[in-house]
């Protein structure tokens, strides 16, 4: 349908149901894949209700209690004051799994340079993304901020 008739066809799958009376809650679960699917998994058409992770939380909570993590998280500074090739890191050094060779090797940089950008990202946020507790606040943060910027309409 997408290249047919130029338009974006999304499908959300709500979880499988035994009977009628559970009909509704996974129609519900289905709109929710898609709405939160549009934040989190832009690349996705198909999105299931099962496959959503921690964006399924973050859909849920309250702007006010995400904007009042954002600010304790980037207390040092905020998550503008990191340029594009900055984030483009970041998202590198979690896509390899915080391995620092393997990244560098993605990025096409000496892994001291890697090792440098990483020390800079620190400086500024006060997180060392080479620690996992370090970096799972960050890689939280990051969504939340996704979420805030598309505020999705709930159903």
């Amino acid at each position: 349908l997408n290249s047919e008739f130029f338009a974006k066809v999304s499908i959300g799958i709500g979880t499988a149901v035994d009977n009628i009376k559970d009909l509704a809650r996974s129609y519900k679960e289905a709109q929710v894949a898609i709405e939160v699917g549009k934040v989190f998994d832009t690349e996705k058409n198909i999105i299931s209700y099962e496959n959503l992770g921690i964006g399924r939380l973050i859909y849920q909570l309250p702007t006010t209690l995400c904007e009042m993590f954002l600010q304790e998280v980037f207390k040092h500074g905020s998550l503008e004051s990191l340029d594009r090739e900055t984030l483009m890191t970041i998202q590198c050094f979690f896509e390899n799994n915080l391995n620092v060779s393997e990244t560098s090797r993605k990025l096409f940089v000496h892994r001291n340079t890697l090792v440098y950008r990483l020390e800079k990202i620190r400086k500024l946020t006060g997180l060392d993304l080479r620690e996992f507790d370090h970096a799972i606040t960050f890689k939280v943060a990051l969504m939340v901020k996704r979420y805030l910027v598309a505020k999705p309409v709930k159903f």
